[in-house]
């Protein structure tokens, strides 16, 4: 009993107390998830195509108009809540869209290749590596910015399981399936010691992502850009016979 003559005052006003510290406490995490989705989920504006103001865009512009104007015009911009029923086209123009840039970027590659004398094999290591990989940085760099580091690495392996799960045996199953069930032949001087270093590279991440205490710091990102020159330069070298694959 307290002086008041009221025994449950002083127990009741600290359950209430601790109750709203309890709420205080917990409203700065929801605020801060509702913070995380709400960024991920901004509204985009639609596609404008006029002209800039600046020179700096102006250039822009200028070199981006062979792309995005054949978007604008052959996809509806779902952006705008007028032309929100038309996501289907959209979605399905997108990548016809993809699969053509792809086999001209693939097409003019060899070509440039064959004229300059480099394999096809190196191109790939090298210029169409780099093509097929920036959209996963651009990608990775701004869902990270938004908090999500997750969704970042998630991104860079899921993208390169689904290049060798469908983006290789697709082609070739439809290669056999045209030409009566005859395999498509692969030709690469270092093939099978390129898989290998390959493994080893794997295994050399995942040491440097432990011994970084299995989070992402600069040190671990200068490590990998080391490694990924290390493997490049010697996928070249035995493409060009200069180290002698003994697998073959």
């Amino acid at each position: 009993m307290n002086g008041d003559g009221h025994p449950e005052s002083g127990s009741k006003g600290n359950q209430r107390s601790a109750s709203l510290s309890v709420q205080n406490s917990s409203q700065p995490t929801e605020d801060i998830v509702s913070e995380a989705h709400g960024s991920l989920e901004e509204k985009e504006e639609p596609l404008d195509i006029s002209w800039p103001d600046t020179n700096r865009k102006r250039l822009t512009y200028l070199f981006l108009a062979p792309i995005v104007l054949p978007l604008y015009v052959t996809l509806p911009d779902v952006r705008r809540p007028d032309r929100r029923i038309f996501f289907p086209w959209t979605f399905i123009g997108s990548v016809l869209w993809i699969a053509g840039y792809s086999y001209c970027m693939v097409w003019w590659a060899s070509q440039a290749g064959e004229t300059i004398g480099i394999p096809d094999a190196v191109m790939g290591l090298t210029v169409l590596a780099a093509g097929t990989s920036i959209p996963d940085l651009i990608t990775s760099v701004i869902v990270a910015k938004k908090g999500f580091g997750d969704m970042a690495v998630s991104s860079s392996v899921g993208s390169n399981l689904f290049d060798i799960t469908v983006g290789l045996p697709v082609p070739w199953l439809l290669y056999s399936a045209v030409n009566s069930g005859r395999p498509y032949v692969v030709v690469s001087k270092g093939m099978l010691c390129s898989i290998f270093l390959l493994f080893l590279m794997l295994i050399t991440v995942i040491i440097s992502i432990a011994v970084s205490g299995w989070k992402m710091s600069k040190a671990l990102g200068i490590s990998m850009l080391l490694l990924y020159v290390v493997f490049v330069t010697l996928a070249v070298l035995l493409e060009y016979e200069i180290i002698e694959c003994p697998a073959t």
